[in-house]
C-alpha cells in the first residue's frame, strides 16, 4: 500500500481546524488520526510531492519529484482545495482554510488582529466567524446570497434566518445580497470593498466560498472528468482497476438518479469501504447507498443535516420550534422523507435520522420499476 499526499503531513482530522484548533484548545497532536496499531498495515508514504500524471495503460502514477509509482490498482482520493477570490496581487492577511498549514497561519494572524471580514456565509465562514468572535475580534460576514446557508439548507427554510440570528446574537455583523468588488491594501490587506461601494476595514480576511476538486492532474489520462472524477455507484471509474472516492469523486447516486460530489467528513469515512470492495472484486461490489450527513458547530450550537433536499421540497418543523432555536425539520418530496435538519436537537434528530435511513434503505433495495 503506497499512499501519496501533496501535504507533508501524515493524515489528520480537519473539522477542528475552524474551531478548537484556531482557539488553541486543540493541539497539533490532537489532530493526528494514525495510531501505533496502524504500523501493522505497513503503509509506504510518499508525502510532500503531489501526483502530476496518471498513465492507466502502464498502471503508473508520476509524482512532482520525478518518482514513478507502479501499481495493480489505483485509488483516486485527491480531495478538493479551497476556492479563492480573483486578485491581481496576493496580500498578506488573506486566508483560506483547508489544511493544517492554513489553520496555523490564520491562527497566528488572528492573535494579532482586531477585526476580521469573512467572505462567504457557508459553514466554514460561519464556524470561523464564531471562533473569531470567541477570541474577541470584531467580525463581519459578507454573503452574496440573500440569506446565509441557503445553498446547503434550502432558501425556503426559516432555519436560514435562525442561523443569521445566531450571528446577530453574538455581535457579528452579517451583510447579505452583496458581492466583494476587491481587496484593498498594498502589501497587507486593510479593507474589503463591496460591489455596492461600502468599504469594510479588515486586519484579516478569510475567504470561504467553496471548494473545487483536485482533478486537473488527470487531464489526458483517459479518466472521465465532469465536475470531478466520474464514477458509478460502486466508485468505479471508466477505467478498470481505478476507483475514486471522497471530495474529488462525482459518484452516481441511485436514490437521486444522477451524479454528484459530496464534501462531507462522514462521506469520506464511509465511501472508501465500497471503493476498496470494487477494486478487489474487479468491479462487482454493491452500490454505496449511505445517507449523506454533516454537522456544524457555531456559537455553541450544533446544526445537523442528513439526506438530500432540492428546491421545492416541503419543509416542516416537526419537533421544537425555530423561535426557540432548537428544532427538527423534515424535507419531503412526493410524500417521501428525503432529508432531516436539526438545530440543538440531540436525540430527536437522531430518531428522525434513523427513520430517514430506513426509508432510504428500502428505496435503494427496491427493484427498479418496469
Amino acid at each position: 500500500l503506497v499512499l501519496v499526499g501533496a501535504e507533508p503531513h501524515l493524515p489528520y482530522d480537519r473539522p477542528p481546524l475552524s474551531k478548537a484548533f484556531l482557539t488553541g484548545s486543540a493541539t497539533r497532536a490532537d489532530l493526528d488520526l494514525l495510531s501505533p496499531d496502524d504500523d501493522a498495515l505497513e503503509f509506504s508514504w510518499r508525502l510532500g510531492s503531489p501526483a502530476v500524471a496518471l498513465r492507466p495503460a502502464e498502471r503508473t502514477v508520476d509524482l512532482a519529484d520525478g518518482t514513478e509509482l507502479a501499481a495493480d490498482g489505483v485509488v483516486l482520493a485527491t480531495g478538493a482545495r479551497a476556492r479563492t477570490l480573483p486578485v491581481s496581487t496576493p496580500l498578506r492577511g488573506v486566508h483560506t482554510l483547508r489544511t493544517v498549514d492554513d489553520a496555523v497561519a490564520l491562527r497566528d494572524d488572528l492573535a494579532q488582529a482586531g477585526s476580521l471580514v469573512v467572505v462567504g456565509g457557508g459553514f466554514i465562514g460561519a464556524e470561523v466567524a464564531s471562533t473569531a468572535r470567541s477570541l474577541g475580534l470584531s467580525v463581519t460576514v459578507v454573503e452574496a446570497l440573500g440569506t446565509p446557508l441557503a445553498g446547503p439548507l434550502g432558501a425556503q427554510l426559516r432555519a436560514c434566518a435562525v442561523c443569521a440570528g445566531l450571528h446577530a446574537d453574538h455581535g457579528v455583523r452579517l451583510l447579505t445580497g452583496t458581492d466583494v468588488a476587491r481587496l484593498v491594501g498594498e502589501d497587507r490587506v486593510t479593507a474589503v470593498e463591496l460591489a455596492d461601494g461600502r468599504s469594510l476595514p479588515a486586519d484579516v480576511v478569510v475567504v470561504g466560498v467553496g471548494a473545487q476538486p483536485n482533478v486537473e492532474w488527470l487531464a489526458g489520462s483517459g479518466v472521465e472528468l465532469d465536475g470531478g472524477v466520474v464514477t458509478d455507484a460502486s466508485c468505479a471509474t471508466n477505467i478498470p482497476g481505478i476507483v475514486a472516492v471522497g471530495d474529488c469523486a462525482s459518484s452516481y447516486d441511485p436514490a437521486l438518479g444522477r451524479h454528484r460530489r459530496i464534501e462531507h467528513w462522514t462521506h469520506a469515512l464511509q465511501q472508501p469501504a465500497t471503493a476498496v470492495a470494487t477494486l478487489l472484486s474487479g468491479g462487482a461490489a454493491p452500490a454505496y447507498t449511505a445517507v449523506p450527513y454533516f454537522w456544524s458547530e457555531q456559537y455553541g450550537r450544533q446544526l445537523q443535516l442528513a439526506g438530500c433536499h432540492r428546491p421545492g421540497d416541503v419543509v416542516t418543523v416537526v419537533e421544537g420550534s425555530t423561535d426557540s432555536r432548537a428544532f427538527v425539520a423534515t424535507y419531503e418530496r412526493d410524500g417521501r422523507l428525503v432529508a432531516v435538519l436539526g438545530l440543538d436537537a440531540g436525540g430527536a434528530f437522531a430518531r428522525w435520522r434513523r427513520i430517514l435511513r430506513r426509508q432510504h434503505a428500502a428505496l435503494t433495495a427496491a427493484p427498479p420499476a418496469s
